[in-house]
């Protein structure tokens, strides 16, 4: 592997030179310039990151923590930050929480030994003290993204706000004669698990409809709570005639169990998802669900930290979600 100094003798310039020439100094000669790079094509040279990041204390990487890549929501976010990530000029490291807060942590200060220049969370929960030491220390540039843990001041956040498409959910459900709508709601402790809960109960109210407790399912963002909570539902008396499952995971998991017991949806009954996915379109039947923009959200999120990276103010983003209508609560087939 060919060396600064091999670069410089090949070009018959120095080795500040050919740093010179590297980081685009403007006091170097067209002539000069031209026999550095093309040295430095004929080596085929590489410049030593590592060494680079010591003299700029930049790495040109930063941070991705999401609470479940294998949740097609944030395996997609994860891509569009990637590639307006590399557009930039940055690279991009990932670590996956798996919803548990222990692991967050863990790779949040791996990333830091890494020394990342910026770093993207979507936090498992709000109690993690070593986030919140690494906010007040601001040893980091921070952006949340999707989810955020109130009262961080300081730390923009770049989410979709589903609290009117979760309206026009309920108004849907309602226009199409669902009366009895249960939830499978998010982990409280989780901002989007309590903002969906909160839309869907307030959602319900303006009609005149109340929310039962016994209409809450209990869920984790994960395919096995959604069977549980739907397994839950028809064990009442008086089941429920629409389900509302607060991601997609937990959608999937109610219409396994659903199908296991013989249902059919939406003709026994109806069933809708927060976090459309590319497949929900060919279930069977496709399934009714709420859109986030995701590739924007992460697009957004890399520009904010971008920001804040360079030295320049960083926005909070809200973006807004939307209602797909499909098969699964009823609609008639043209729709």
């Amino acid at each position: 592997m060919a060396s600064i100094k091999d670069v410089a003798a090949r070009a018959g310039v120095s080795a500040a030179t050919v740093s010179r020439v590297l980081n685009e100094h403007p006091a170097v000669s067209p002539d000069t310039r031209a026999r550095v790079l093309a040295a430095v094509a004929e080596l085929e040279y590489r410049p030593n990151a590592l060494a680079r990041s010591l003299r700029t204390a930049q790495t040109r990487t930063i941070g991705l923590v999401v609470s479940d890549v294998l949740n097609p929501f944030f395996t997609e976010l994860a891509r569009a930050v990637e590639d307006e990530a590399r557009a930039l000029g940055y690279s991009v490291v990932i670590g996956n929480a798996d919803e548990q807060p222990r692991l967050q942590d863990h790779h949040i200060a791996t990333l830091l030994d890494r020394r990342i220049d910026g770093l993207l969370l979507s936090p498992a929960d709000g109690a993690s003290p070593l986030l919140r030491e690494t906010v007040r220390e601001g040893s980091v540039p921070l952006v949340f993204v999707d989810r955020w843990i109130p009262g961080l001041d300081g730390v923009p956040v770049v989410r979709a706000d589903g609290c009117a498409a979760i309206r026009d959910l309920v108004r849907h459900l309602h226009a199409l004669g669902r009366r009895r709508l249960a939830i499978i709601a998010g982990p409280a402790a989780t901002t989007t698990g309590r903002e969906r809960i909160g839309a869907f109960r307030a959602a319900l109210a303006e009609l005149g409809l109340t929310l039962p407790q016994e209409y809450i399912g209990q869920g984790d963002f994960q395919a096995d709570s959604g069977r549980r909570s739907a397994a839950g539902f028809l064990e009442l008396p008086e089941p429920p005639d629409a389900v509302f499952a607060a991601d997609n995971l937990m959608a999937l998991g109610a219409l396994d169990e659903f199908r296991g017991r013989g249902l059919r949806v939406p003709e026994d009954i109806a069933l809708a998802a927060f976090d459309d996915i590319p497949w929900f379109p060919h279930t069977a039947p496709p399934i009714t669900a709420i859109a986030q923009p995701t590739r924007e959200l992460g697009r957004a999120a890399v520009r904010a930290l971008a920001d804040r990276i360079e030295g320049r103010t960083a926005s909070s983003v809200t973006l807004s979600a939307r209602l797909v209508a499909r098969r699964s609560c009823g609609e008639p087939e043209r729709t």
